[in-house]
């Protein structure tokens, strides 16, 4: 095989283990599981990631690395800070069936218990608090946000959107999408010195 057909075929691999932890959730899945759906052997799959632990943590980064690419193409714009926080919150809504919502909540469950899962998911989630911070930082310094600690706002900010994610998510009716992104632009609006309006 080929180095190029080697990727391609773990990039195949990869997403069709996405599909089958999204259906099964990650503690239900089985290498098995995904040799069976991939149509391949499950020696295959051990020869790609070794053990279990490892095809779940690189399908949960791979899933995740969906999302930081769209986060990252927001942060990288030329956008001002204001059109790129905007965008930010919009990116963090749960929407349709929140299949990416259903990975980050499941991965942080799975860290719990799976050291190698945990190392990955504290790694991605990391660089969305990182990425957020950078854009109030620079909202601060050219004066379109008022923020003495852009780390921290950041920090909060994100924890009332995973909060709210996971309710909107897990729990059908509990809380509206309107709602959710009423109180995350209140709550950002209140740590960044500006009317909630501005985020709408």
């Amino acid at each position: 095989m080929t180095r190029r057909a080697a990727e391609i075929r773990l990039d195949a691999l990869l997403r069709t283990a996405c599909d089958v932890i999204v259906e099964r959730g990650l503690a239900n899945t089985r290498t098995a599981d995904v040799a069976q759906a991939a149509g391949v052997s499950q020696a295959l799959v051990f020869y790609h990631f070794a053990t279990k632990e490892r095809l779940l943590a690189q399908a949960f980064a791979y899933a995740v690395e969906q999302d930081l690419a769209r986060l990252d193409a927001v942060t990288r714009s030329s956008a001002p800070p204001l059109t790129k926080l905007r965008r930010i919150l919009k990116l963090y809504t749960p929407a349709g069936r929140a299949t990416s919502w259903s990975m980050w909540i499941d991965g942080w469950s799975e860290s719990l218990r799976t050291p190698e899962m945990e190392k990955v998911s504290r790694r991605l989630d990391l660089r969305w608090r990182q990425d957020l911070a950078a854009v109030i930082a620079a909202g601060v310094a050219d004066g379109t946000f008022e923020c003495a600690d852009p780390d921290g706002a950041a920090w909060r900010i994100s924890a009332v959107m995973d909060g709210l994610a996971v309710q909107l998510a897990v729990h059908e009716r509990v809380i509206s999408r309107r709602q959710f992104g009423e109180w995350v632009r209140l709550v950002a609006a209140r740590e960044l010195g500006l009317d909630p309006v501005v985020l709408d």
